[in-house]
């Protein structure tokens, strides 16, 4: 027979069983994402790396798999932000302040962060791709010793559609950080670039020895916005790139998330370049 406290125990760690998180906040960012920050049970720190994911659950309904969009310098809270797509995600829309939502990881490997302490940044977001990114960006101010200069460089559809506005701003005025923004669409109210990412990188005046170029945005982009950056100069081993192709465990065991033997859940989301050109398989829509 097994022993009742060991197998209690055994549940309490299970990587299958989700923990208890509750939201604190919870605002729209623009009308179609949702922000929220969410302090697990026991106000324990969630343990997460830069570039992870976690599965969110609303019990008795079902999960999915959400980036995380806080450091881990962000003690006591992490946050996640939610486009609103389909069954769950409209769901999770519902759900406000006070509500309980179910956390199992973090999952996935990371950026690499010990390995780009000291060189400068490049980092590049197309659409959703800012919202794993901020992680980051987050934790790169928090520790700015540790790293040189930061170009952060955004692409999304319209204006309407930019995602963290105020920190934006905020990370404009810090001296070791340059940002530029570009939008397919324009507005009356928008007085910066017009036109594709890509147009933005020629402009970006590095060193490529020295530099880690980190790219999150919609599959198509990647194409085009590597063969960029590889006119940079930059090794291909420096060029990170995030893949997220439909999780559904976090663990490996549905073999869902396969590219050609790789399990994304496991080996990824974060791959460097050298490791991702042969691949074959179509990488999904991301789903953070």
């Amino acid at each position: 027979m097994i022993d009742r406290e060991i197998l209690l125990e055994k549940m309490k760690t299970s990587p299958y069983k989700p923990m208890r998180g509750k939201i604190i906040e919870a605002r729209m960012l623009t009308d179609k994402e949702k922000f929220f920050r969410i302090q697990l049970e026991g106000k324990i720190n969630l343990g997460h790396e830069p570039g992870q994911f976690v599965m969110v659950s609303i019990f008795g309904y079902t999960e999915a798999p959400i980036s995380i969009c806080s450091s881990p310098t962000d003690k006591g809270f992490f946050d996640l932000t939610v486009r609103n797509v389909g069954v769950f995600t409209n769901k999770l829309h519902t759900l406000n302040k006070g509500d309980i939502v179910g956390i199992r990881g973090p999952f996935g490997r990371g950026f690499p962060i010990d390995h780009m302490f000291g060189y400068d940044i490049v980092i590049v977001a197309g659409g959703l791709g800012i919202v794993p990114l901020r992680s980051l960006i987050r934790y790169i101010t928090h520790n700015k010793n540790d790293f040189g200069n930061v170009w952060i460089l955004v692409g999304c559809k319209t204006p309407a559609e930019l995602l963290f506005k105020e920190e934006t701003e905020e990370w404009m005025e810090r001296s070791e950080i340059k940002i530029n923004c570009t939008v397919d669409r324009a507005d009356a109210d928008w007085h910066g670039n017009v036109g594709l990412i890509t147009t933005l990188i020629p402009g970006v005046d590095i060193n490529p020895a020295r530099t880690y170029a980190v790219v999150v945005g919609p599959p198509i982009m990647y194409r085009f916005v590597i063969a960029e950056i590889l006119k940079k100069q930059i090794p291909e081993y420096q060029i990170i790139v995030s893949l997220e192709r439909r999780m559904r465990c976090g663990l490996g065991k549905c073999g869902h998330c396969q590219i050609e033997g790789v399990y994304v859940c496991q080996s990824g989301p974060v791959f460097n370049y050298a490791q991702l050109k042969d691949f074959k398989g179509e990488c999904h829509e991301k789903a953070v």
